[in-house]
């Protein structure tokens, strides 16, 4: 699988690490972070996904089976291996996975108390750099559904924060607190840190609700909205089940496309960035 465009392959220098994160869960977090992996790729960007998510669904969405985990996100993370040694190829051309298993679950509690917590992650990418291991265009991170240790890990590490956002009634409550954990994380542990963008996702054109809440998100964050909205789609929730990205399993499904444009905006915005 290729998509081929001028616009969507031109790469910038260095590696951007993007954290995909929101505390709610159910909002299509992992969905986008595995098909927006999928798309970069598709793009002949080289893309590692780190899975930070103890529950491990980004992993099956690319086909790693549970007992394939044995070198996962948590080995590393706990000094047990380096990252270059966790990461496992897919099916993807151009894609890679740092995997996530149940031994993930217990890492906050495990690091609570080990010196410089919230580095972990940051540490392992530099380490990595220097090197000189493989080196991708960009790291996605799929973040767990909450704000602890794990997610303030991945805040730390990266660039820039990407923010899947469902079109219901409570977004911009659950939005607001996330916006704040930036904020926060920005002042004391990463002051180059930004929001990249926030993707609505599970959009049903044919609710009033949707419509309402795009637009009050558009209201409140202007630009920093994507023009691409995610719709509910039948065939993209049927993906993981088959170990497959929605863009490999069928790429012209309306929710493989909204993904490519999606990978369309980011890639655009990350080359202004290094203008």
């Amino acid at each position: 699988m290729s998509i081929k465009s001028e616009e969507l392959t031109q790469k910038k220098a260095g590696t951007r690490v993007l954290a995909i994160a929101n505390q709610k869960g159910g909002v299509g977090k992992t969905t986008t972070a595995v098909n927006l992996a999928t798309a970069m790729a598709a793009c002949d960007m080289k893309v590692l996904l780190i899975d930070l998510d103890p529950q491990g669904n980004a992993s099956t969405g690319l086909g790693i089976p549970r007992d394939a985990r044995e070198l996962d996100i948590y080995a590393v993370l706990s000094g047990e291996c380096s990252l270059s040694v966790a990461i496992a190829p897919c099916a993807v051309p151009g894609l890679a996975i740092v995997p996530s298993s149940e031994n993930l679950s217990g890492a906050e509690l495990e690091l609570v108390s080990a010196e410089k917590r919230e580095y972990r992650l940051r540490e392992a990418l530099v380490r990595h750099a220097e090197a000189e291991r493989e080196i991708f265009d960009f790291v996605l991170i799929d973040c767990p559904p909450s704000l602890g240790l794990l997610t303030l890990n991945s805040l730390v590490a990266s660039d820039a924060v990407l923010v899947p956002l469902q079109c219901e009634f409570y977004a911009l409550e659950g939005l607001s607190m996330l916006l704040n954990t930036i904020e926060r994380v920005r002042r004391v542990f990463n002051p180059s840190l930004e929001i990249q963008g926030v993707v609505l996702t599970m959009a049903d054109q044919r609710n009033n609700l949707t419509e309402q809440v795009a637009a009050d998100v558009r209201e409140h964050l202007g630009e920093k909205v994507y023009e691409t909205v995610i719709p509910r789609n039948v065939r993209v929730s049927e993906a993981p089940s088959h170990g497959l990205p929605a863009l490999v399993y069928d790429l012209r499904c309306a929710g493989s496309q909204a993904y490519i444009h999606l990978a369309g905006e980011v890639i655009r915005r990350e080359r202004s960035i290094a203008k």
